[in-house]
């Protein structure tokens, strides 16, 4: 790795102004990425990893009420250039040429009505200006004749009933047909499997692995010598999330560019960064070599971080979170490392007679639910004739207090399983029995009085939330549908003891759901879903999109409900360590049907099918050569 500085962050501080009082979310940070070298940048949401990135752009600035203050160094061939004393016409110099970002959220960084490859060509365009070697007089005269070229080539083909197709197409420059040769270039560059095709394809139409490699392609196009990466996999498959971190290592080979990788994962971090920066609360609170401080840390945020992401070699009781580590108080946690990570998951680890005595229990039980040859067809959108078999033939059962975990890559069929059991969908064929009743077919009216017995956790929390409606209507609001206490003063006490129970306090009763953090409205979510005192939970994607710290909280949540409670889970996710931690039994599904099923720890530690042994080495190891 060659040792050029690239980038020098020197006392950044970045600020938001309201109503008068000013809100430090950069604290005085300071760090220097070379060439060839990835630096890590880790921390919870809010704790200034994507405003640190934006303000290396100095992109911050045009946020409403923001302003930064430091010095943002890049060092050129020739030059030092400071970021912020540029203006901003002379900063889109720099942007795309010079430092480009890969944002976290592809379907949001795409636009949604032009086609993908159109969108990198303009990219290309904008930024370089020497694509070909046209005299300024040469394009002058060659954007004329284009101009009245396509105006008269469609009377022209009508004049000539369609017989000269050099009349049927959009003529474009040479300079777009060189972007447009480049495009296809990058879109194999960054292994598109169908490079021509996706050129021509709407962000809506390919996956999303595919839509963040058509970004990095974007990123790239104008040959950067940083790029920034913002959690380009966070929600991503496993197998998505490995070959998107193997590209940026390949690319970074090739390019030799600098990386700042910014994630809440620092296991994920582990496998690609040379250094790492932990931010907590605007600050850098550990910094070093990534082997030192993912084998040796020392600030407790740090330990937490670590520890709390689902291990796969051992079965837990609860996972380690912050307050395992270090005496809490109400801003978080204080003091210093009271436990060792190994002390703590020496004291969390289950015994296996323990496990063994749990199962024998549950499936000794006749089963909450049972699955008989199911499935669901869809008509192809090429065409309506063929049928695409989204959950084809699928059997199995799920016992009364068992969490079942389900596990895939996206578009496997998980959710749409999922959304049958609880005939939120018509199933083409096969039953689905509650409680010994065959439900398949069961019109609205006759499902209406099971649907408090059987609830849905959703992936976003947000989306589905009533943004208009405080919190507490959104809980008592279906337990006056389905008449469950006698008046809305024993709904209010019931919602409430559900907010206690869930970890939120009494005083957001009437708080929107935008007052709250993603973790709090997805404990919000479960609260709902337990105000109808339901028997089943199907929980899809429920941790997905979460930092790795709130889900370990949301997910000993749920463990905890499921005790005390006796609720039974249908629990999907992509990430098999976090399906093996909260799941009795798994079910592996590829392309509609159920490929592998057994206990969590035959699955994992003796897994049959080779999908399943390509989830299982897809999770992030942490490994650090």
């Amino acid at each position: 790795m060659l040792i050029s500085l690239l980038l020098e962050i020197k006392n950044l501080t970045t600020k938001f102004t309201l109503k008068a009082s000013s809100h430090l979310v950069v604290k005085d940070i300071s760090f220097n990425l070379h060439k060839g070298e990835t630096i890590g940048i880790v921390g919870e949401s809010g704790s200034g990893k994507s405003i640190t990135a934006l303000s290396a752009m100095k992109l911050s600035d045009s946020l409403p009420n923001s302003s930064s203050s430091g010095e943002i160094l890049f060092h050129q061939k020739s030059k030092t250039v400071d970021f912020n004393l540029l203006s901003e016409k002379q900063m889109q110099s720099f942007r795309g040429n010079e430092i480009a970002m890969v944002f976290q959220e592809p379907m949001t960084a795409l636009n949604p009505v032009m086609k993908c490859g159109k969108q990198v060509v303009e990219s290309i365009l904008i930024h370089q200006k020497e694509l070909t070697d046209q005299s300024k007089s040469e394009l002058f005269f060659e954007k004329i004749k284009l101009f009245f070229l396509n105006i008269i080539s469609p009377v022209l083909y009508a004049l000539s009933l369609g017989k000269i197709p050099f009349f049927n197409v959009q003529h474009t420059s040479k300079k777009e047909k060189a972007a447009k040769a480049k495009t296809i270039q990058l879109f194999k560059k960054v292994k598109l499997s169908r490079p021509y095709d996706i050129f021509n394809s709407y962000p809506h139409e390919i996956s999303g692995g595919q839509k963040q490699r058509v970004i990095i392609a974007m990123a790239l196009s104008c040959n950067p010598s940083i790029l920034i990466a913002d959690e380009p996999t966070t929600s991503l498959d496993v197998t998505v999330q490995k070959a998107i971190i193997t590209l940026l290592k390949d690319l970074q080979k090739e390019l030799q560019m600098g990386i700042l990788f910014i994630s809440h994962d620092l296991t994920l971090v582990a496998e690609l960064a040379d250094k790492v920066l932990v931010m907590y609360n605007g600050k850098i609170v550990e910094k070093g070599n990534v082997n030192q401080v993912y084998k040796n840390p020392k600030h407790p945020y740090t330990i937490g971080l670590l520890a709390c992401k689902p291990p796969i070699n051992i079965n837990l009781k609860e996972l380690p979170t912050r307050k395992h580590f270090t005496e809490i108080d109400e801003h978080g946690f204080s003091g210093d490392v009271i436990k060792s990570i190994d002390d703590v998951l020496k004291e969390l680890t289950i015994k296996k007679s323990d496990i063994e005595f749990r199962n024998t229990i549950l499936y000794q039980q006749e089963p909450l639910i049972e699955v008989k040859n199911l499935l669901k067809k869809y008509p192809l959108k090429s065409s309506a004739s063929k049928m695409f078999n989204a959950v084809n033939n699928v059997s199995f059962k799920i016992y009364p207090g068992e969490t079942l975990g389900l596990v895939g890559e996206s578009g496997c069929g998980k959710s749409t399983l999922g959304k049958l059991l609880l005939n939120l969908i018509n199933p083409s064929s096969g039953s689905v029995y509650f409680n010994s009743t065959d439900i398949s077919n069961f019109s609205n009216k006759q499902m209406r009085p099971l649907r408090k017995d059987m609830q849905i956790i959703f992936q976003d929390p947000y989306s589905s939330l009533n943004p208009n409606t405080p919190i507490g209507k959104a809980i008592m609001e279906p337990m006056k549908v389905h008449k469950i206490c006698e008046n809305d003063f024993q709904r209010k006490q019931e919602a409430l003891q559900l907010l206690a129970k869930v970890g939120i306090e009494k005083n957001s009763f009437n708080k929107y759901p935008h007052e709250f953090s993603g973790g709090q409205r997805q404990r919000i979510c479960i609260a709902r879903a337990l105000a109808l005192r339901p028997k089943f939970i199907v929980c899809d994607e429920s941790v997905s999109a979460l930092d790795v710290s709130v889900q370990a909280e949301v997910l000993n949540l749920l463990n905890t409900l499921r005790d005390q409670f006796g609720l039974t889970y249908l629990f999907i996710s992509h990430d098999l360590s976090v399906v093996k931690y909260m799941s009795d039994r798994i079910l592996v599904m590829n392309k509609g049907k159920i490929v592998e099923k057994g206990l969590a720890d035959e699955i994992y530690f003796n897994p049959q099918k080779k999908h399943t042994k390509t989830l299982i080495n897809s999770i992030p190891k942490g490994l650090v050569d």
